[in-house]
């Protein structure tokens, strides 16, 4: 009598449920490709900074173009800036809680941290619109470069319209990332997530806002530091 093998039929993964075949949600899946994007912007962009910012014999010292401070008469080399990234990382830690709360199903926490998150991505965009007004008024814009190079040379125009296209470029997406965050907080305020027995939008815009932090540490080391 001839043995008959059990053939086991594995069902494929729906996508209609929400799911990908590799098991992860689509909608974060989607994210996590638009972020793949978006990367290569920001670095092709770096890298023609970079490219430039070697190539050039002479360049701005960043610790005399960015040394003023608000109320602080006294040359402060980039304490301003610092106090911006230090914002930014809080609400880039204010944002996993917020995740962990939406895991967890606490609105009243998801509220909370999100509304945290929000306050320190518009404290964020107020300091660099006070930087980019006090540039401003040094002279510095596209096409104008009031600061000397390092070695008392004239500058080119290559430092300011770098840092105003990217710096500009950066705060765009901080913006996009309140408004989504904003649009998360009235979401979860009327109970959308609650009818949906979950809060996966929340890790989605959790992923956008800690990718907007992660690109600021590189725009940070090379416009600041280098």
């Amino acid at each position: 009598m001839a043995n008959t093998a059990a053939v086991h039929i594995e069902k494929p993964s729906k996508w209609a449920g929400g799911s990908s075949p590799y098991k992860t949600e689509y909608g974060k899946l989607m994210m996590w490709f638009f972020l793949l994007s978006d990367s290569f912007t920001f670095g092709g962009l770096l890298i023609a900074y970079g490219t430039t910012r070697f190539a050039t014999i002479g360049w701005p010292d960043p610790n005399k173009a960015f040394d003023k401070f608000p109320g602080i008469s006294m040359n402060t080399p980039l304490l301003f800036v610092s106090l911006m990234t230090f914002i930014l990382i809080l609400s880039s830690v204010t944002m996993v809680l917020a995740v962990q709360a939406g895991k967890e199903m606490n609105k009243k926490d998801v509220v909370r941290y999100l509304l945290f998150t929000i306050i320190g991505g518009l404290m964020f965009l107020s300091c660099q619109a006070w930087e980019w007004t006090h540039l401003f008024h040094e002279g510095a814009w596209w096409g104008r470069n009031p600061f000397p190079n390092a070695d008392g040379t004239i500058s080119t125009s290559n430092f300011t319209n770098f840092f105003f296209t990217i710096t500009g470029f950066h705060g765009f997406h901080v913006f996009s990332g309140v408004v989504i965050n904003t649009i998360m907080l009235i979401m979860t305020l009327r109970n959308k997530f609650e009818q949906r027995g979950h809060y996966l939008m929340i890790e989605k815009a959790g992923l956008y806002w800690h990718f907007v932090d992660l690109v600021w540490v590189f725009v940070f080391t090379c416009f600041y530091l280098v």
